[in-house]
């Protein structure tokens, strides 16, 4: 089975060029492991000490972000590499502040985990979440380099408890500890016979109480708000945005809106708009703003730029997080959650515990329809005392949920 994943994943490679010819995502996946190992040649020297940590994408850089500050605090003499396999991932974070090499991680063969490991020589190795490479792990074990999964998860779906899952079984053997998110995984893992796995949780909760501690402050998002009640729309789709529209257009002038699409694409966002019959501004217009209007003018605020969200969540006082109506399902709504405001989401949300969480413990509002969706919103801008109540919950859940981060750097010192 191994040989038949080493030939797919051969196969994939010279597949992957084809269609970077007409896909300029795919396109960046293949041009930006070009100069991987040169990169590495350049920027890790013989005496270089290094702890390598890899995240599919933005998603997981974020989850294990946490860790890696702790880590890089910890052993301040070591270089950080990143690794990202995704685009949305690397083309977002490449220039981040705490790594001293972001890379793309080079497709798994064997050729590209053996020159990969020995260009970066890595002391400790953290995979986040999940992305388990064969032939990368392979390599690690045979080099015995201290190797660990954080914020693991692990479903029953998985080639690793299946009949024709046995390489990718002995690719585990790599790991030194498994950090997992609940007790499904842990005993996930402990069935195909590991005992060294720990319930440490989830680092995303880390990460979002962190926020709470940063300067969120965004005075254009303070000019807009003007103090009155306001919906932020997170990483929403045409699917939300169908339904969040004909809300936003019948709303009461009394409440505004901040919506940042999950695409930023300009015809997208051009769509968008069209349908909004209320006063609206773009972000990337603010500061040529020439109708003589002041920020606080406008009901609707539609970001079309990426990286600020979290800080205008903070400005909220009910959150819809999009999503939903795809898959797999509904976005990040921990950060929302941090700042202690009711969410409300679409349909799909069983793969996320803390989205199924929060549900059932009625911080979290589902809807799949219009008139739910309407009859949420109400009874949020309506009734306060459950406004306020359901915000206490999702911060509550957050702040019981944190302290991840620490297990694990208690048990690598």
């Amino acid at each position: 089975m191994l040989f038949l994943y080493n030939l797919i994943v051969i196969l994939a490679s010279q597949l992957l060029k084809l269609v970077a010819l007409f896909s300029p995502k795919i396109k960046l996946f293949i041009n930006g492991r070009k100069n991987v190992f040169d990169i590495l040649s350049s920027k890790i020297g013989v005496t270089d000490k290094t702890i390598w940590f890899h995240a599919a994408s933005l998603g997981e850089y974020e989850q294990g972000l946490p860790v890696i500050e702790k880590v890089k605090d910890q052993f301040p003499n070591h270089k950080i590499i990143i690794t990202f396999f995704s685009p949305s991932g690397y083309e977002v974070r490449k220039n981040n502040p705490i790594a001293d090499v972001t890379l793309y991680l080079p497709l798994d063969t064997k050729a590209n985990a053996k020159k990969f490991i020995k260009l970066a020589k890595p002391e400790m190795v953290f995979f986040i979440k999940y992305e388990f490479w064969p032939n990368y792990l392979n390599e690690l074990k045979q080099q015995q380099v201290k190797t660990y999964l954080i914020s693991g998860i692990f479903r029953e779906k998985q080639a690793f408890f299946k009949w024709y899952g046995g390489f990718y079984r002995d690719a585990l053997k790599a790991f030194d500890y498994f950090f997992v998110q609940n007790e499904k995984s842990k005993l996930l893992v402990q069935k195909i016979g590991f005992s060294n796995v720990k319930i440490s949780g989830d680092t995303r909760f880390d990460r979002v109480v962190s926020i709470l501690e940063r300067d969120n402050t965004l005075d254009f998002i303070e000019q807009f708000k003007n103090n009155k009640t306001t919906i932020v729309i997170g990483s929403s789709w045409p699917k939300d945005e169908i339904l969040l529209v004909d809300f936003i257009n019948q709303a009461n002038d009394t409440v505004k809106f901040i919506i940042a699409p999950h695409n930023i694409k300009t015809e997208q966002i051009a769509s968008l708009r069209s349908q909004i019959i209320k006063s609206t501004i773009l972000f990337s217009e603010k500061d040529t703003n020439n109708q003589h209007n002041s920020l606080n003018d406008y009901q609707v605020f539609i970001i079309d730029t990426i990286g600020i969200l979290t800080k205008i969540y903070s400005y909220g006082d009910i959150a819809y997080v999009g999503g939903g109506f795809g898959n797999p399902g509904v976005h990040n709504i921990l950060e929302p959650a941090t700042f202690g405001m009711p969410i409300v989401i679409g349909p799909n949300y069983s793969h996320f515990a803390e989205a199924t969480a929060l549900v059932n413990i009625q911080g979290c509002i589902s809807i799949s329809n219009y008139i739910e969706l309407k009859n949420a919103f109400d009874l949020l801008l309506q009734n306060k005392d459950e406004r306020y109540e359901k915000g206490h919950i999702c911060n509550t859940f957050v702040q019981m949920n944190k302290g991840a981060t620490t297990i694990i750097l208690n048990h690598i010192s």
